[in-house]
């Protein structure tokens, strides 16, 4: 029996509509699925802005000594604050080798990625730092500053 030219293009224009509606299927399905993966270990809601009070350097509770740049420094106490206007600001009590006492006060620009802060320094680098839960957390040249709201 022959077939109709007009019955095989209907047929081969159905099987053709079924397969674009299963990669249509598969393409939602995919999109669906990336919108349910959780993204950041931040909430959408925290609030990283306020002062912090530095607790520890490389791990060394404060008042801690720590070596930088070939340099014994006893860190005596530090502050930490993020504001909500994209700016950020440290400052830093120490004593050097030869005893008295210093401070440095530095301030910054920040930009906010989820959980990640990264800091300009006026007259300076980039740093990096993590906010998680009450706790700040910055590299500053090698050192772990630790600090806690």
């Amino acid at each position: 029996m022959k077939r109709n030219h007009k019955e095989a293009n209907i047929e081969r224009r159905l099987g053709m509509r079924h397969l674009l509606q299963l990669c249509l299927l598969a393409v939602v399905m995919v999109l669906v699925l990336a919108g349910c993966t959780q993204d950041a270990k931040v909430a959408a809601d925290s609030n990283p802005f306020g002062n912090y009070t530095l607790v520890s350097v490389d791990g060394k509770k404060v008042p801690c000594s720590v070596q930088h740049e070939g340099h014994m420094l006893a860190v005596k106490s530090g502050a930490f604050s993020i504001n909500s206007d994209g700016t950020c600001g440290s400052k830093v009590a120490f004593s050097g080798p030869a005893g008295g006492e210093a401070s440095r006060e530095v301030k910054a620009t920040y930009t906010r990625l989820g959980s990640s802060l990264t800091m300009r320094w006026e007259g300076a680098g980039t740093t990096t730092g993590t906010v998680e839960g009450d706790t700040f957390t910055m590299n500053n040249e090698g050192m772990i500053f630790a600090y806690r709201k």
